[in-house]
């Protein structure tokens, strides 16, 4: 007879909500049990939900199955043996239960493409279970969240592994689901966390042994272990580590410089360095950073307006350089202008970008390694760019070095500190 396991705390509270719940997540690590905890509480969704037809879904139509429908012997078919037969349904594969509140029709389905959108077209859904909610394209996890809106008792499941901080899963909707939640309005929400310490299938000796063979360091463990949100694969700057390169005490500076990348749909970020008077060490002091949207587009002027008044809130630097993107020409003579009035001792130039990125890189890395760099604790979005930023997989593969531009990081961070930064290359490369 098989030895099952029970449940921890932290599980036994999802699944408790799970029950009055429309949207149930259940984050993590690897071989966290996230699975199993989510299919138990869908399993009695379906027991009871009134609504016959229900969705199924995942990366591909295969992994829906592999995680969902078999999962090693804790998935539907094995839930609801005996009461259960696979079968099509309009031509998709489905799984027909049998429950105490009538047949249920599982439909099974596949998201990792934009077009798979249209193959659940037409139907709506009681209940849905999507396993690595964010593999699944963006436009396929839309569908499902609209093909549920009419549900009788609306309960949308998912599982996922981490991905880096602003992939679009977070920053275009479960970000949005946490605020509502802190605002009051979204009680239907429910969110948890899980790590290898809540599956209780392995001993404290076997978790112990599996640690041992990482680097706990590292972001490997971090993400696969510890379920953290970060970048695993394709870092760039390998040797930064948030808590060697936080800046603290009080410094004198020799030189100060700020640099400014110009967004268009883009943030458009200004960061402000000061060289150290043994010009030993760069510190990245402040940083001003504007994501416009459609409802407030930005002028030249009024970006122009904002950086010096930032610049005013830092009476200590008072004199210095600013390099701008050298492809922002007008915007460039604008904040020369706006400088001058405000009285300013900062002159204006055009970032030389002959060099090229990988030299900039270059030169942020080997700081980093010899730790002479070091950012104010506040700057969290330029912490975040360092520590997500990674290479290209498909420019790699062609064999190019390129740093990847998706929206997934705050790249912006990193162009314009580089901007700031690389002018004082003749000083402390």
């Amino acid at each position: 007879m098989a030895d099952y396991k029970g449940f921890t705390e932290n599980q036994l509270r999802y699944l408790r909500k799970c029950a009055v719940s429309w949207l149930n997540v259940a984050e993590g690590g690897k071989r966290a049990g996230k699975n199993v905890v989510n299919i138990l509480a869908w399993s009695a969704c379906l027991e009871t939900h009134p609504d016959r037809l229900h969705l199924a879904a995942g990366v591909s139509i295969g992994t829906a199955k592999m995680n969902i429908l078999d999962s090693n012997g804790f998935g539907l078919r094995h839930l609801f043996r005996g009461r259960c037969r696979s079968g099509k349904y309009m031509e998709k594969e489905a799984l027909y239960i049998s429950t105490g509140s009538g047949e249920k029709v599982v439909i099974f389905a596949g998201g990792g493409k934009s077009s798979d959108a249209a193959l659940i077209k037409g139907n709506t859904f009681g209940s849905a279970y999507i396993t690595e909610a964010n593999e699944c394209h963006q436009t396929f996890l839309q569908e499902v969240l609209d093909r549920t809106l009419s549900s009788s008792r609306r309960q949308i499941f998912m599982d996922l592994n981490p991905k880096a901080p602003r992939h679009w899963f977070y920053t275009d909707f479960l970000d949005w689901q946490d605020k509502l939640r802190e605002q009051g309005r979204n009680d239907g929400y429910n969110y948890a966390h899980f790590t290898i310490a809540d599956n209780l299938a392995m001993s404290d000796a076997m978790v112990r042994e599996l640690l041992d063979k990482y680097d706990q360091g590292s972001i490997w463990f971090r993400a696969d272990i510890l379920g953290q949100r970060t970048a695993s694969t394709g870092r760039i700057y390998t040797s930064y580590d948030r808590e060697k390169v936080l800046l603290s005490g009080q410094h004198r500076y020799r030189e100060y410089t700020v640099g400014i990348d110009v967004g268009g749909r883009d943030a458009t970020v200004a960061t402000l360095i000061g060289l150290t008077y043994d010009m030993r060490e760069v510190h990245v002091l402040d940083g001003l950073y504007h994501h416009q949207g459609i409802s407030d587009r930005m002028s030249e002027t009024r970006y122009v307006d904002m950086i010096v008044n930032w610049l005013k809130m830092h009476p200590e630097a008072d004199t210095g350089t600013i390099y701008v993107d050298s492809a922002a020409k007008l915007f460039r003579r604008g904040l020369e202008d706006g400088v001058i009035a405000a009285g300013l001792r900062f002159s204006v130039r055009s970032f030389d970008k002959r060099d090229g990125i990988l030299e900039r890189i270059a030169l942020e890395d080997r700081l980093l390694v010899q730790g002479r760099i070091r950012i104010a604790p506040h700057l969290e979005k330029w912490h975040e760019a360092l520590q997500m930023a990674v290479w290209d997989g498909s420019a790699w593969e062609k064999g190019e070095w390129v740093r990847l531009d998706d929206g997934s990081y705050p790249l912006d961070c990193l162009d314009s500190m580089e901007y700031g930064l690389y002018p004082l290359k003749q000083w402390i490369a």
